[in-house]
Protein backbone atom coordinates (compact mmCIF):
# COMPACT_ATOMS: atom_id res chain seq x y z
CA UNK A 1 0.00 0.00 0.00
CA UNK A 2 1.29 3.66 -0.96
CA UNK A 3 -0.05 6.85 0.35
CA UNK A 4 0.65 9.53 -2.02
CA UNK A 5 -0.10 13.56 -1.09
CA UNK A 6 -1.47 15.20 -3.65
CA UNK A 7 -0.92 19.22 -3.82
CA UNK A 8 -2.55 21.88 -6.11
CA UNK A 9 -0.41 24.81 -4.75
CA UNK A 10 -1.59 28.60 -4.01
CA UNK A 11 -1.39 31.23 -1.80
CA UNK A 12 -5.05 31.83 -0.81
CA UNK A 13 -6.12 28.18 -1.31
CA UNK A 14 -4.07 25.18 -1.38
CA UNK A 15 -5.84 22.09 -2.58
CA UNK A 16 -4.50 18.69 -1.17
CA UNK A 17 -5.02 15.25 -1.80
CA UNK A 18 -4.69 11.97 0.13
CA UNK A 19 -4.81 8.77 -1.98
CA UNK A 20 -4.00 5.17 -1.09
CA UNK A 21 -3.00 2.63 -3.76
CA UNK A 22 -4.06 -0.74 -2.56
CA UNK A 23 -2.02 -3.84 -2.61
CA UNK A 24 -5.82 -4.96 -5.42
CA UNK A 25 -4.87 -1.69 -7.30
CA UNK A 26 -8.11 -0.09 -6.08
CA UNK A 27 -7.52 3.60 -4.65
CA UNK A 28 -9.11 5.28 -1.74
CA UNK A 29 -9.49 8.75 -0.33
CA UNK A 30 -8.32 9.02 2.68
CA UNK A 31 -8.19 12.76 3.64
CA UNK A 32 -8.76 15.79 1.18
CA UNK A 33 -9.30 19.11 1.50
CA UNK A 34 -7.80 22.96 1.77
CA UNK A 35 -5.45 25.07 3.22
CA UNK A 36 -6.84 28.56 3.38
CA UNK A 37 -5.05 31.62 4.40
CA UNK A 38 -6.68 34.84 5.30
CA UNK A 39 -6.73 37.76 2.38
CA UNK A 40 -5.78 40.46 4.92
CA UNK A 41 -2.86 38.65 6.22
CA UNK A 42 0.39 39.30 4.28
CA UNK A 43 2.24 37.60 1.68
CA UNK A 44 4.97 36.34 3.86
CA UNK A 45 2.48 35.59 6.61
CA UNK A 46 0.06 33.49 3.95
CA UNK A 47 3.11 31.55 3.08
CA UNK A 48 4.29 30.79 6.86
CA UNK A 49 0.54 29.76 7.78
CA UNK A 50 0.89 27.06 4.45
CA UNK A 51 3.70 25.87 5.25
CA UNK A 52 2.75 25.01 8.86
CA UNK A 53 -0.44 23.86 7.75
CA UNK A 54 1.08 21.73 5.55
CA UNK A 55 3.85 20.55 8.06
CA UNK A 56 1.48 19.25 10.64
CA UNK A 57 -0.47 17.08 7.49
CA UNK A 58 2.77 15.50 6.37
CA UNK A 59 3.46 14.38 10.31
CA UNK A 60 0.01 13.63 11.05
CA UNK A 61 -0.20 11.11 7.68
CA UNK A 62 3.27 10.33 6.50
CA UNK A 63 2.63 10.10 2.99
CA UNK A 64 4.97 7.78 1.34
CA UNK A 65 5.46 9.76 -2.07
CA UNK A 66 3.89 13.22 -3.16
CA UNK A 67 2.92 15.01 -6.50
CA UNK A 68 2.92 19.04 -7.30
CA UNK A 69 0.80 20.63 -9.87
CA UNK A 70 3.31 22.51 -12.20
CA UNK A 71 3.02 26.16 -12.33
CA UNK A 72 1.01 26.92 -15.69
CA UNK A 73 1.54 30.31 -16.54
CA UNK A 74 -1.14 32.09 -17.94
CA UNK A 75 -1.65 36.07 -18.52
CA UNK A 76 -2.15 37.37 -15.36
CA UNK A 77 1.97 37.70 -13.68
CA UNK A 78 1.13 38.28 -10.19
CA UNK A 79 -0.80 35.23 -9.92
CA UNK A 80 1.94 32.89 -11.26
CA UNK A 81 4.22 35.04 -9.44
CA UNK A 82 2.15 33.98 -5.52
CA UNK A 83 2.03 30.53 -7.37
CA UNK A 84 5.20 30.42 -7.27
CA UNK A 85 5.84 31.29 -4.00
CA UNK A 86 3.44 28.60 -2.80
CA UNK A 87 5.24 25.75 -4.43
CA UNK A 88 8.42 27.10 -3.32
CA UNK A 89 7.13 26.07 0.26
CA UNK A 90 5.55 22.97 -0.77
CA UNK A 91 8.81 22.01 -1.95
CA UNK A 92 10.60 23.25 0.80
CA UNK A 93 8.10 21.41 3.54
CA UNK A 94 8.64 18.11 1.20
CA UNK A 95 12.07 18.29 1.24
CA UNK A 96 12.51 18.93 4.83
CA UNK A 97 9.55 15.50 5.18
CA UNK A 98 12.20 13.57 2.92
CA UNK A 99 9.37 13.08 0.56
CA UNK A 100 10.51 13.48 -3.33
CA UNK A 101 8.00 15.46 -4.95
CA UNK A 102 6.90 14.93 -8.40
CA UNK A 103 5.71 17.50 -10.92
CA UNK A 104 2.94 17.11 -13.54
CA UNK A 105 1.23 19.55 -16.03
CA UNK A 106 -2.02 20.22 -15.87
CA UNK A 107 -2.56 18.78 -19.33
CA UNK A 108 -0.82 15.42 -17.81
CA UNK A 109 -3.34 15.28 -15.20
CA UNK A 110 -6.17 15.35 -17.13
CA UNK A 111 -4.81 13.15 -19.74
CA UNK A 112 -4.04 10.63 -16.38
CA UNK A 113 -7.28 10.79 -15.09
CA UNK A 114 -10.12 11.69 -17.66
CA UNK A 115 -8.07 10.18 -20.98
CA UNK A 116 -7.47 13.28 -22.10
CA UNK A 117 -5.05 16.23 -21.93
CA UNK A 118 -8.04 18.85 -23.48
CA UNK A 119 -10.75 17.51 -20.78
CA UNK A 120 -12.72 20.04 -18.94
CA UNK A 121 -12.99 20.67 -14.64
CA UNK A 122 -15.97 19.03 -14.73
CA UNK A 123 -14.46 15.54 -16.78
CA UNK A 124 -11.60 15.16 -14.56
CA UNK A 125 -13.61 15.78 -11.31
CA UNK A 126 -16.29 13.22 -12.19
CA UNK A 127 -13.78 10.67 -12.94
CA UNK A 128 -11.97 11.37 -10.12
CA UNK A 129 -15.41 10.42 -7.72
CA UNK A 130 -15.85 7.41 -10.38
CA UNK A 131 -12.32 6.21 -9.53
CA UNK A 132 -12.31 7.13 -5.78
CA UNK A 133 -15.67 5.62 -5.64
CA UNK A 134 -16.75 9.10 -3.74
CA UNK A 135 -20.49 9.69 -3.63
CA UNK A 136 -20.23 13.24 -5.10
CA UNK A 137 -17.03 15.40 -6.59
CA UNK A 138 -15.26 16.26 -3.89
CA UNK A 139 -15.43 19.70 -2.92
CA UNK A 140 -13.94 22.39 -3.10
CA UNK A 141 -12.36 22.12 -6.69
CA UNK A 142 -9.13 22.52 -5.32
CA UNK A 143 -9.03 19.78 -3.24
CA UNK A 144 -10.74 17.26 -6.16
CA UNK A 145 -7.84 18.74 -8.24
CA UNK A 146 -5.17 17.53 -5.74
CA UNK A 147 -6.78 14.64 -5.36
CA UNK A 148 -6.60 13.99 -9.44
CA UNK A 149 -2.75 15.07 -9.12
CA UNK A 150 -2.68 12.14 -6.73
CA UNK A 151 -4.22 9.43 -8.71
CA UNK A 152 -2.08 10.65 -11.55
CA UNK A 153 1.40 10.19 -9.05
CA UNK A 154 0.15 6.73 -8.52
CA UNK A 155 -0.76 5.67 -11.72
CA UNK A 156 2.40 7.28 -13.08
CA UNK A 157 4.44 5.73 -10.76
CA UNK A 158 2.85 1.69 -11.18
CA UNK A 159 3.97 2.01 -14.90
Amino acid sequence: MTLALGIDPGTATTGFGLVRLERDGSLVAVKYGVILTPKDATAPARLEMLYDQLRDLLAQFHPDTAAVEKLFFQRNVSTAIAVGQARGVVMLALQQARIEPFEYTPNEVKQAVAGYGSADKRQVQDMVRALLQLDSIPKPDDAADALAIAITHLNTKRY
